[in-house]
């Protein structure tokens, strides 16, 4: 199982998410800044979980090229 993290509150809507991982993540048009597609909020902290552990890659590399490191991927 993967899972997903975002502090959505600290984004700063510089897209790399987007292009890392397309499939899991969006930019608002609202505000800019990023959405995970299927997150549950919980204070603030948006999170997915997910059985499909082929979009770890991607996510990985997502939280990686985060220049504020709000995305946190775990592999359980």
């Amino acid at each position: 199982m993967v899972i997903i993290t975002l502090q959505r509150n600290k984004c700063i809507g510089c897209n790399y998410c987007v292009e890392m991982a397309p499939e899991m993540f969006q930019m608002s048009k609202k505000d800019g800044k990023t959405v995970l597609l299927h997150a549950k909020d919980k204070k603030g902290f948006y999170t997915v979980k997910s059985n499909d552990n082929e979009i770890y890659n991607a996510c990985d590399n997502a939280a990686k090229a985060c220049p504020v490191k709000i995305i946190s991927v775990k592999l359980n």
